[in-house]
């Protein structure tokens, strides 16, 4: 619904055309006077009012459409709209996000995720789209952006795809490999979704480390450990284990496992026998 300000002139001509016929005292009843009102809002109405049921049907649909967006979709197209100020009309992201594989005895193991671990084999970016009737049957160049913590590009993938009207799940053809890969370090990442040029989602996620990164720098922090506190720590540790254990007498030897069991058999029947 918009004003068309093109038909302003005449119906203010018409109005006091109106007011000057029901204020002159002209011979009107009460009821023609009524119906004369009503016929000149009636005809401002239909004048300045232009009434568009197709665009009330699209507002309706694209409405019911975002309240099936994910929660990472929100957040995603949220920053992109931030960042860019707008989005590609005609199509709504529902659901956006990452594809972990990784290899077992049962075979090839795919999850839906937003924390990447560089010990699973490859990781591939997602997207799940609504197109609208008017970008239906065209096609459009969809690009997928990986990059990490520094902002360095570390995946980039351009594909061609065809818009059919309705929901559409769009996979990338490639996968980012992880495991072995020393290019690759872990923290804060992001997922950019561009379609024909224009920012549509940008998606935040964690890449971890493997757990062979995990043990190195595990022994690298005891190794840069103060001197003093681990003489301290053997200590502390040799002393508790003297307080546990009774010191060996000088003459005494040590016992063999038969040897210990029968004299605590002895042991418990001289106890019975008290």
């Amino acid at each position: 619904m918009r004003i068309r300000r093109r038909n302003l002139a005449w119906l203010t001509i018409l109005g006091a055309l109106v007011m000057v016929a029901v204020l002159s005292g002209a011979a009107l009843t009460p009821a023609a006077t009524i119906m004369l009102i009503a016929l000149y809002a009636f005809a401002v109405a239909a004048s300045v009012l232009e009434f568009q049921p197709t665009r009330l049907i699209d507002q309706s649909r694209s409405s019911l459409t975002q309240m099936r967006m994910s929660a990472e979709a929100r957040e995603a197209v949220e920053r992109a709209r931030r960042r860019t100020g707008a989005t590609t009309s005609g199509l709504t992201v529902l659901d956006v996000g990452l594809i972990t594989s990784q290899s077992n005895r049962e075979g090839m193991v795919m999850r839906k995720t937003r924390s990447v671990s560089l010990d699973d084999d490859g990781v591939r970016p997602f997207v799940t789209i609504h197109v609208q009737p008017e970008r239906a049957d065209q096609q459009v160049l969809l690009r997928f952006e990986l990059s990490d913590g520094s902002g360095s590009q570390r995946y980039v993938h351009e594909m061609k795809t065809y818009l059919r009207e309705g929901e559409m799940n769009i996979l990338a053809d490639h996968h980012l490999p992880l495991m072995a890969n020393n290019k690759l370090e872990a923290g804060d990442w992001d997922l950019r979704v561009f379609v024909d040029g224009a920012l549509n989602a940008a998606h935040s996620f964690s890449m971890t480390p493997s757990l062979r990164e995990r043990y190195r720098r595990f022994e690298e922090a005891r190794a840069d450990a103060p001197r003093g506190e681990s003489a301290r720590e053997e200590r502390v540790s040799s002393a508790r284990s003297n307080l546990s254990e009774p010191a060996p007498k000088l003459d005494e030897q040590p016992l063999s496992l038969e040897e210990l069991l029968r004299s605590r058999s002895e042991s418990r029947q001289s106890s019975r026998r008290e």
